[in-house]
């Protein structure tokens, strides 16, 4: 029957019972699925990720349902690891790196159409006074919700231009684009 070690770096390691490897101080000892059980009540639900996605050959995850089925997986897994190979290090890198969201400032920014909707807000930003909500409204007949949409994720993110709120003396707010 294996014997199992699990560190506080997360190290999974197989042991025999025959085995004269040299045992860390601060590893502890599971034999069974019962076990792993009870050690992994103590544990909060990350180390349990932090465990799986340091398995090899196993797709890193975000979270589990549930702690038994992590502590379940895990142990299927654990049982197919080579007696004596050494301990499973933690991955550092996911094998499949997802790419972050870009920066604030886009060095590609997307270019302004000339013609369009876009086009007519970005001429009404570009006005020495700037424009207010009614009136993009008003230019592009939608709601103002989508003319705030609009100046969020088109004119701030994807064209990297900077938008200012004004909140004038008559009480409306007045939007323009600064360089």
């Amino acid at each position: 029957m294996l014997t199992f070690t699990i560190d506080r770096n997360n190290h999974i390691t197989a042991l025999t019972p025959t085995s004269q490897a040299p045992l860390n101080p601060e590893a502890t000892r599971f034999n069974g699925l019962q076990d792993l059980g009870r050690l992994a009540k103590r544990w909060p639900g990350p180390r349990l990720v932090e465990i799986w996605n340091a398995l090899p050959g196993q797709k890193p995850i975000k979270r589990f349902t549930n702690r038994k089925v992590a502590v379940s997986r895990i142990w299927a897994v654990a049982q197919s690891l080579a007696p004596n190979a050494g301990a499973t290090g933690l991955r550092l890198v996911p094998e499949q790196v997802k790419a972050s969201k870009p920066t604030s400032r886009i060095p590609n920014p997307a270019p302004a159409r000339s013609r369009g909707k876009t086009g007519r807000v970005l001429e009404l930003l570009q006005r020495p006074g700037g424009a207010t909500l009614k009136q993009l409204t008003a230019a592009t007949q939608w709601q103002a919700h989508s003319v705030r949409g609009l100046l969020s994720a088109i004119v701030k993110k994807k064209m990297g231009l900077r938008v200012e709120s004004v909140l004038r003396k008559d009480g409306a707010r007045s939007y323009c684009v600064k360089a």
